[in-house]
């Protein structure tokens, strides 16, 4: 071994020599493994429009073949569904949603359980920041989600509704389903644990339960990539499919009065 590397340090320009063939030789493989890769992505690419291709294909290839009483059934079958989610819109908006409202006492928030499917109700103390940086985002997703009413109350101003839904935390975000109260939003740990989180991650929040219908999938996450503090995980656990469990210390409650 010695005699090898006496014989090597001797003509060091044969061993640079010999470096720079391996160095040119293990260059020359990762432009071979980057072109093979590089060609199997384009040919991925290239299946993937093919099939969208034959799919529409597919589709006009059936409207082709329909005839005009077909057509027509379609067409009207699509102008009953318009005509009844503007009916729904318009059934909504009397009973205040698209807007954030406030209500005055518990009786209130009540009849506002009973007449509306989903309804998000923001506990606050007005003496309390964080509960006016609550409202900023409220108000902003009531106007986007018309399927869900938005409301506040001043929880000093319903002591028993707060002792019976255990509200001990400002601000507290109750998410009511049918009556039932299914969800809390509980301060910002949900949140990022600060206060300068945007909008969408309350929005994602509040879809997790299905209270109100997003776009993108709440499995991934709030939407656009937005990672959240890990504090934010510390007491959501996935119950079923990406749908968050309730708090340890909240419950189901039957809102009657």
């Amino acid at each position: 071994f010695f005699k090898h590397l006496s014989r090597q340090l001797q003509h060091p320009a044969k061993v640079a020599a010999c470096h720079g063939c391996r160095l040119n030789g293990l260059r020359g493989k990762m432009d071979d493994i980057q072109a093979i890769a590089q060609q199997h992505l384009e040919s991925h690419i290239l299946n993937v429009a093919q099939a969208v291709e034959d799919q529409l294909d597919l589709q006009n290839k059936k409207l082709d073949e329909m005839d005009d009483d077909e057509l027509d059934r379609i067409r009207e079958k699509r102008i009953a569904h318009m005509k009844k989610m503007n009916e729904q819109k318009a059934e909504w908006r009397r009973k205040g949603h698209g807007q954030y409202q406030e209500l005055t006492n518990e009786k209130e928030f009540f009849e506002a359980a009973k007449a509306s499917e989903h309804m998000v109700c923001h506990f606050y103390r007005s003496s309390t920041a964080r509960c006016a940086i609550v409202d900023k985002h409220l108000a902003l997703i009531a106007q986007q989600h018309l399927e869900a009413r938005f409301v506040r109350l001043d929880a000093e101003k319903c002591p028993f509704l707060v002792e019976r839904l255990r509200i001990v935390v400002l601000p507290t975000i109750a998410l009511v389903n049918k009556g039932t109260t299914q969800d809390y939003i509980v301060g910002f740990d949900d949140l990022g644990g600060q206060d300068d989180f945007e909008t969408p991650v309350l929005e994602w929040r509040i879809a997790c339960q299905g209270i109100i219908k997003v776009e993108y999938d709440v499995h991934e996450g709030p939407p656009g990539g937005r990672e959240l503090n890990p504090r934010a995980g510390s007491k959501m656990v996935k119950a079923r499919a990406g749908v968050w469990q309730k708090h340890d210390d909240s419950s189901d409650d039957e809102l009657s009065d």
